[in-house]
């Protein structure tokens, strides 16, 4: 649905009436700042194809629009602008990353601006320029370099809070609590998420303070758009080393589980070592021999014929077990 439409001359709002009209009168009369703004919000093909031809959009990004799920990126076409750009939101509950979806259409005297999704909300800008007219003066590509700006100041604040995740699950890793692998790989794939949001929007938003560039000729503006791309690179870099440390730290995650099992592995077999003596024993007990020397020798103790079969076999299987047990708590295994 449309969610806001206005006509700003002179950095201020004005109400605004049928697109095309409008759009005819500030080209032929209006000063080089003013301009139409116009913000849908998950707009219907109906709603969009309105606008479309009020205001003359290119085929090209106008196809790219509809289909949605772009990745970021700004293209240039004779007499506008088209931006993809994926505001992200971090979820504090679960520590995930939501990514949104806004296009923006920058023309000759006018700006469009589409939402899709929560986590791309433009109201508050809109209201923070209207308080500021020498923003607004700077006319469309001026809003451009708003939405730009306040899009990468999100990623300044995700980046802030993807690394103290990173930071706990460090600390988690080496300490005696532990941490799930599942934990690991989570915080990994929304770091995948962010990137894919900020890395291809570094290219473009260079160009966009390039001295040739055919859309912003503005020297301050230029300035503007060159302090967001040094923060948006800024964004990259931590993202790209928090990849590369997500990867080491889940790599000695796995090692230490690794070393655990080994650990587990040898006490396991060394118990099972220790129980093999006296089953033997038992075993060979156990079978139906006619004749066992050991069970019938005996000795006269006062008088009395003492078997001392029984006692002779115990005593060697308990000695045994000692033995191997001491043997094995010398060798680290128990």
């Amino acid at each position: 649905m449309i969610v806001d439409q206005a006509l700003y001359a002179g950095g201020t709002r004005r109400p605004c009436g049928d697109l095309s009209d409008e759009l005819a009168a500030l080209r032929s009369s209006g000063a080089p700042g003013d301009f139409l703004w116009i913000g849908l919000k998950d707009p219907t093909l109906a709603e969009f194809d309105e606008v479309n031809d009020e205001l003359g959009l290119h085929p090209l990004a106008v196809e790219d629009a509809i289909k949605g799920r772009q990745r970021a990126k700004v293209e240039l076409y004779d007499t506008s602008v088209f931006v993809v750009l994926k505001p992200l939101r971090y979820v504090e509950e679960s520590s995930d990353i939501e990514t949104g979806e806004l296009m923006c259409f920058v023309g000759d005297r006018f700006i469009v601006t589409v939402r899709r999704g929560e986590a791309s909300p433009l109201t508050g800008l809109r209201h923070r320029l209207e308080a500021d007219p020498e923003a607004l003066r700077r006319g469309p590509m001026g809003v451009l370099h708003a939405i730009v700006d306040l899009v990468v100041d999100g990623y300044r604040v995700i980046d802030e809070e993807v690394g103290t995740d990173l930071e706990d699950i460090e600390t988690r890793v080496f300490s005696d609590d532990g941490i799930d692998s599942s934990t690991i790989y989570r915080l990994k794939r929304e770091v995948l998420e962010f990137r894919r949001a900020a890395a291809p929007l570094a290219a473009p938003l260079h160009a966009l303070h390039a001295t040739d560039h055919p859309h912003v000729t503005d020297h301050e503006l230029r300035l503007l758009f060159r302090d967001v791309s040094d923060h948006l690179q800024s964004v990259i870099e931590h993202v790209e080393s928090y990849d590369r440390l997500l990867t080491d730290v889940l790599g000695a995650h796995l090692a230490q589980v690794t070393v655990q099992q080994n650990s587990d592995m040898r006490r396991i077999s060394a118990w099972v070592a220790i129980a093999a003596v006296p089953t033997m024993v038992a075993g060979i007990y156990g079978m139906n021999f006619e004749f066992m020397p050991e069970l019938v020798a005996s000795v006269d103790v006062g008088g009395r014929e003492v078997h001392y079969g029984y006692f002779a076999v115990v005593t060697l299987m308990a000695v045994a077990c000692l033995g191997l047990f001491r043997a094995f708590k010398r060798s680290g295994w128990l």
